[in-house]
């Protein structure tokens, strides 16, 4: 009788760091692990630096684009895109010439 009086006396300081303790240990996991939790953050952080990277590469290339087509505009024709451009749609050369193309396989 006396034991178990002093194991329930023991039991209830314990109760009460033992709930803490868990709570504190299972926050601390979601802080890392959870949905918005560190690692989660890390990753979200790499998936924007990728994002930011390649809308970067596009408008790079739109620009590009942007500024082919416009060397085409019947205000200010560009002689030499034009004449690239009739030679690749119809697949002509000159005599003499000889045509590289790029990886893209573009005429250069």
């Amino acid at each position: 009788m006396e034991i178990a009086r002093h194991i329930r006396r023991q039991a209830h300081g314990i109760v009460g760091p033992l709930i803490g303790l868990t709570l504190g240990c299972y926050f601390a996991y979601h802080l890392v692990e959870g949905d918005r939790g560190l690692i989660a953050w890390v990753r979200l952080t790499q998936q924007i630096r990728a994002a930011k990277i390649t809308a970067a590469q596009i408008h790079e290339e739109r620009a590009e684009a942007a500024h082919r087509v416009s060397l085409l505009r019947p205000e200010h024709l560009d002689p030499d895109l034009l004449d690239e451009q009739a030679r690749a749609a119809l697949n002509l050369i000159g005599p003499g010439e000889v045509v590289i193309l790029n990886s893209d396989g573009r005429t250069k």
